[in-house]
């Protein structure tokens, strides 16, 4: 185990000297690393936490830079990150049969591969000065992750964090001078042993023997949610941004996280030094938590923006970091998890948040010196479309905004340098400017005359060549953007000012997107409509070859979440499907995002029952509308939808010829006892409380139905699977086979709960293909 953050011993962080990096260029300052000691706070039942700074692993060095393999024609790029100059980026690319590390110009065709080893890549940042590339990787393809550092040329390759054994790190922001990355780290936590307890006199309940899954009996402690619980007014005694409810934790018991899952009482966040000269620097613990991500650090370092909490109640913490204190807090929306940051003199904190509202809106406050908002108010909206990604220029002139239209992203970039100047006017349509309405009492008491805010200048569109847009960043004075689309794979574009985005030219074309002499389909929207009247969405992808009028065999596929959403982007499973003439409908049940908060939240509790109908209403819909055949109709999914899959098998038993569910739950109450902590809390809010709710979840689970299973089923599950465990589609087989119904079982070796490798996603696809071309084909 690492030594203890030296913030946590009482002695303060060093500042160390400027030194020469790899090109030569002075270090810049670090002295806003400083820190005055903040001893850990005591556990609820008197113990003290071990909270230890990460382990710094010094790795080999990369092999250094080499020519691109070749072994994917058709790959993918994305996530990426620019350097200061704007001129290399770094970025995520399969094209050697997994997610890599990779860097390369942003105008030329030489690439080079950072790490060749076999984990692969989620998340890139280059560091502000251009010494350091951060990356976080899955070890194995599981789901515990870890940060590394690595330098551009591919040397002094090491483990920031999540080296030690059962531990698990994310990434977050750089320092704006890079002498610190913030990273959050879930590590084991000293616990005493049974009789040491008992020894210090405590007198937690005892376990409900036989009643709940061991992680879950005798569970107790509490967590406070900050902010305004969804769609209620605030009221005239809560004007304060910190605002608090009670609610309930999930843990096992003396409130610890579930300790078979190997995570102690939450996550600690840490500025860590990329150099290992300066000890790590504790910002924040979180007991029992969902997510903590430090999402932006003001230039001086004296503010950390966070964000914290389970799905569907995110909240974004501004935190004062010489002191601790918590100066801010507001709701911000669910989806990427770069939630905003703070304008260069941090005297304005732009949020995406959908706080009181149904959609998520460009959100700013004007800040006090020491971190305290002044009053909300709204920078840009747009009737029923979510704000997506926010990205705000370094130098605060800007904010690029992506918006969420029904699927389809549209691109606008915002001129925000009017922000922070008193009395600026906002833009005359009534688009932009503020909103004080849509925060009621909250915006209307707090406003004061004069303060910075959102007032904002005008904006001008980007004309997109593809369907979605996954990330921004900015590259000096351009833009890259991370775009897929239903006609091309994963790819890098640059945005010259005032012109189209450009392609990069190692992001693959796209006549690369799939074999020759089978073009990718281009979906059509449908908008069923479900039983009780809920509007629905969709996209319906037609095999090629067949008449407008000719039935064919047709396959719901249901996405994860609950609250994922379909978009309109090149699948490789569907090409598969589809080249096999089967037809693919697509569709968003409720409680999927993109359509408000009230359809992401219309499935909660009891709602669920209403979800699974709705896959029933959508592939009768399906059939209303011509193309399918209703003798030929199968449901396949994967994650939530793998659960859709499994509940649809058994609650509409008649409907469907076959289904294939993809790293789905059978029992919720299975589901609770071997997800990892923090999923269970999230999930406890989605589905019910494994303890209180143990009733309905029990009616909610597949199992609960297994009897009226008729119809053949696949099952496929990655081994290294801790989201949802193996055992759920385990379980399932066997109860059918059981029951004399055909069921098979497929587990990806090396995999998660995200299947990353080539050979595996391609044996995925022909065996799910070759699974619903068998049942659905005669």
């Amino acid at each position: 185990m690492a030594a203890d953050a030296r913030n946590l011993t009482g002695e303060p962080l060093a500042v160390r000297p400027p030194d020469v990096g790899t090109a030569g260029a002075e270090r810049p300052s670090t002295a806003h690393l400083q820190r005055t000691a903040h001893p850990p706070p005591p556990a609820p039942d008197g113990r003290t936490a071990a909270f230890a700074a990460p382990a710094r692993v010094p790795l080999p060095n990369a092999s250094g830079p080499r020519e691109a393999t070749t072994r994917l024609i058709a790959h993918g790029c994305w996530y990426p990150s620019a350097d200061p100059a704007g001129t290399q980026v770094a970025f995520i690319c399969d094209r050697g049969g997994v997610p890599q590390l990779w860097t390369g110009p942003v105008d030329g065709k030489a690439v080079h591969l950072l790490d060749d080893g076999p984990d692969p890549v989620t998340e890139v940042s280059w560091s502000p000065d251009g010494r350091w590339i951060a990356y976080t990787t899955a070890p194995g393809g599981g789901e515990h992750t870890r940060v590394l550092c690595v330098r551009p040329d591919g040397s002094d390759r090491h483990i920031l964090a999540g080296a030690e054994p059962g531990s698990s790190a994310h990434l977050g922001c750089w320092a704006h001078d890079g002498s610190a990355i913030a990273v959050t780290v879930a590590v084991p936590t000293a616990v005493p042993a049974p009789d040491a307890t008992a020894e210090a006199g405590s007198t937690g309940p005892a376990p409900a023997d036989g009643l709940l899954p061991a992680p879950w009996q005798g569970r107790t402690g509490d967590t406070q949610l900050l902010g305004p619980a969804p769609h209620t007014d605030p009221g005239p005694g809560l004007l304060s941004p910190l605002l608090t409810v009670e609610t309930t934790a999930i843990g096992a018991p003396g409130g610890r996280t579930a300790p078979a899952a190997g995570f102690g009482d939450g996550l600690s966040a840490y500025l860590i030094d990329p150099e290992g000269v300066a000890a790590p620097v504790l910002l924040a613990v979180e007991k029992d938590a969902a997510t903590l991500r430090v999402c932006d650090l003001s230039r001086d370092g004296a503010l950390a923006l966070l964000r914290r909490g389970p799905r569907g109640r995110r909240e974004a913490v501004v935190l004062r970091t010489a002191d601790l204190v918590t100066t801010c807090v507001m709701q911000v929306a669910d989806g990427d998890p770069w939630i905003g940051s703070f304008s260069p003199r941090a005297d304005t904190l732009w949020l995406r948040s959908n706080a009181h509202r149904e959609f998520a809106v460009l959100l700013a406050a004007g800040l006090d010196p020491e971190g305290r908002p002044h009053g909300w108010s709204v920078g840009a909206a747009r009737d029923g479309s979510d704000l997506e990604l926010l990205r705000c220029a370094r130098d605060g002139s800007s904010a690029v905004l992506a918006w969420n239209v029904r699927g389809v992203s549209e691109v606008e970039v915002l001129d925000t340098s009017a922000a922070g100047r008193p009395g600026a006017d906002a833009d005359a349509s009534g688009r932009l400017g503020r909103d004080r309405e849509a925060f009621g009492r909250l915006g209307r008491d707090q406003e004061e005359p004069g303060r910075p805010g959102a007032d904002t200048g005008p904006s001008r569109s980007v004309s997109l060549p593809h369907e979605v847009v996954t990330r921004i960043t900015d590259a000096g004075p351009r833009l890259l953007l991370a775009l897929s689309g239903s006609r091309r794979r994963p790819g890098i574009w640059w945005l010259p000012d005032g012109a189209t985005p450009v392609r990069t030219p190692w992001s693959s074309r796209d006549e690369d997107a799939v074999p020759p002499g089978r073009p990718p389909v281009r979906p059509v929207p449908l908008r069923p409509t479900a039983r009780d009247g809920l509007p629905l969405n969709g996209w319906y992808y037609r095999a090629p070859g067949r008449g407008p009028g000719e039935p064919a065999p047709c396959v719901i596929h249901l996405h994860g979440g609950p609250e994922d959403q379909e978009r309109p982007v090149l699948n490789p499973l569907y090409h598969e499907i589809l080249g096999r003439g089967l037809d693919v409908f697509a569709p968003d049940v409720r409680g999927s995002s993109g359509y408000g908060r009230s359809f992401v939240d219309a499935d909660l509790g009891r709602g669920r029952f209403a979800a699974i109908d709705d896959v029933a209403d959508c592939a009768a819909h399906a059939v209303l509308a011509g193309p399918a055949d209703p003798a030929r109709l199968a449901v396949m999914g994967r994650s939530y939808g793998g659960y859709l899959t499994f509940a649809s098998l058994v609650w509409h038993p008649d409907l469907f010829r076959t289904g294939v569910a993809v790293c789905g739950m059978s029992d919720l109450a299975t589901f609770f006892e071997g997800t990892e902590p923090w999923i269970a809390q999230s999930a406890a809010h989605k589905y019910g409380h494994p303890e209180r709710d143990r009733e309905l979840l029990r009616a909610l689970s597949p199992m609960s139905r297994i009897d009226a299973l008729r119809a053949p089923v696949l099952a496929v599950h990655g081994e290294h699977d801790t989201n949802v465990p193996p055992g759920e589609s385990e379980q399932f087989v066997r109860a059918a086979r059981e029951r004399g119904v055909t069921a098979e079982m497929l587990t990806l070796l090396d995999e998660g709960h995200e299947f990353l490798r080539a050979d595996n996603r391609r044996l995925f696809r022909r065996a799910a293909a070759d699974w619903l071309q068998r049942h659905l084909s005669t």
